[in-house]
């Protein structure tokens, strides 16, 4: 009964921060509190409880660091041109029935290379529903066909915080797992460039706004080298070198660029790494393009440190202990991966984001794959199979409601996110695939 009421009054608090529209890390922070007096009440000390606690959160620390470098490369990659560059020759590959399908692939390049679904929806992603709206192109198909790019770099990226959630979770080395993941993104990718080419064929952009064209080259110098830290970013974890040493080379390069080919002063290019990149002038785009550092990813660090400290309690205190034999009844019935999608809308529904649903997927579910001899790579590819595009599906997940508000689009934007629905649909039919001999389901 104690374990129920604390899970009421979670619930209450994140409804209550998503109707207010306010942080939902507050939400977590009074559902922690309540699970602490649970597990308090339960016979456990004072001393042993933040313990429990800090087992669970000290597990995230890496990703957390690596979080905070890409809050600081985002703002540098703003400050050189590599951003504008990018967006510069996207929105030039525009062409009246390609809008819908440059709609999704410019997202798709730019989320692969800086794994974030936000920091794309919020720069390209709100250049192109500008465009879409004075072209006269549908907005809810706009903002969906943003929505599937962006969200193949949250899968796909090898610097996405999510992915990196993922391994740490299940304990799998990472360049395989971002492998086995761009593998099984192979037929929702042309199941995607099907939907978004006829899309874009039935809806033609009227006309292609050259302003925004005209204040990028006028506001930066776009030359070639401003793909370099991009290029970096792409080539060099493919080459045994770890993400922090990548993402770090690849931001020297843009401090260098933002220095000498943009002209930026020291000082607050230095500072945009922290407080986030405030571009000059007052033309449409500098609200549109500043932003990032460090300061961009607190709260999605501290979603992440809650996330696991969550972990560590209910692991420490075995409190889930009668949800892990229900799922387990229900994956004897099911099988692992329709099990991990009901986890995932489960845990994603519940506390409204990614991380959590990541930690406890492993968390649920891990004893389960283990029974059935499933390797660690089946479940972690099965948690990014489900939870991390199911998130997105989920219209008051900090997942969805974020980038939505970002767009300025309606829920139904949803409904023509194809990536999101394809990823889970496909993967389940081709699952024995990729598993042949471990699938025991």
């Amino acid at each position: 009964m104690d374990l129920l009421i604390a899970f009421l009054l979670f619930i209450s608090a994140v409804v209550s921060c998503l109707a207010a529209d306010i942080s939902i890390l507050y939400a977590l922070l009074l559902g922690l509190i309540c699970f602490l007096l649970v597990t308090r009440h339960r016979g456990y000390t004072w001393k042993e409880l933040p313990k429990m606690a800090w087992s669970g959160a000290k597990t995230a620390l890496p990703v957390v660091v690596v979080m905070l470098c890409i809050g600081c490369l985002t703002a540098l990659w703003r400050a050189s041109g590599t951003i504008a560059y990018c967006v510069y020759y996207g929105l030039e590959l525009i062409s009246p029935r390609l809008f819908l399908m440059i709609a999704f692939l410019l997202p798709l390049v730019l989320s692969f290379l800086l794994g974030t679904s936000f920091g794309v929806c919020g720069t390209a992603g709100v250049v192109l529903m500008v465009l879409a709206r004075g072209g006269g192109v549908d907005l809810l198909l706009t903002a969906g066909a943003i929505f599937s790019g962006a969200y193949f770099g949250d899968r796909c990226s090898p610097s996405s915080s999510a992915g990196l959630l993922a391994c740490n979770v299940t304990g799998v080395e990472h360049q395989a797992y971002v492998k086995m993941m761009l593998r099984t993104s192979l037929l929702p990718l042309l199941l995607c460039l099907l939907v978004y080419a006829a899309l874009s064929y039935l809806n033609p952009i009227s006309q292609v706004d050259g302003s925004v064209n005209r204040a990028l080259s006028e506001s930066f110098r776009l030359h070639w080298l401003c793909l370099l830290p991009a290029l970096v970013l792409l080539i060099l974890p493919w080459c045994k070198l770890s993400i922090l040493h990548s993402l770090a080379i690849s931001a020297a390069l843009a401090l260098v660029l933002a220095l000498t080919l943009q002209e930026q002063p020291l000082g607050p290019t230095l500072l945009s790494c922290v407080i986030g990149w405030q571009m000059p002038g007052e033309n449409s785009l500098a609200s549109t393009l500043s932003g990032g550092g460090m300061i961009s990813m607190a709260t999605a660090c501290g979603v992440v440190l809650l996330s696991n400290s969550y972990s560590g309690l209910f692991r420490g205190a075995s409190l889930l202990n009668g949800l892990e034999e229900r799922l387990s009844r229900v994956a004897e019935k099911l099988g692992l991966f329709p099990t991990q999608v009901l986890s995932a809308l489960l845990t994603g529904g519940v506390f409204c984001n990614q991380a959590i649903g990541t930690v406890m997927g492993s968390q649920l579910l891990g004893g389960v794959y283990r029974k059935k001899g499933a390797s660690p790579m089946e479940l972690a590819v099965d948690i990014g199979s489900s939870i991390m595009t199911i998130a997105g599906l989920i219209p008051w997940s900090v997942a969805s409601s974020v980038p939505l508000a970002m767009l300025g689009a309606e829920r139904g934007a949803l409904l023509f996110a194809v990536y999101l629905y394809a990823i889970p649909i496909c993967y389940f039919f081709t699952k024995r695939h990729w598993f042949p001999a471990k699938a025991k389901e």
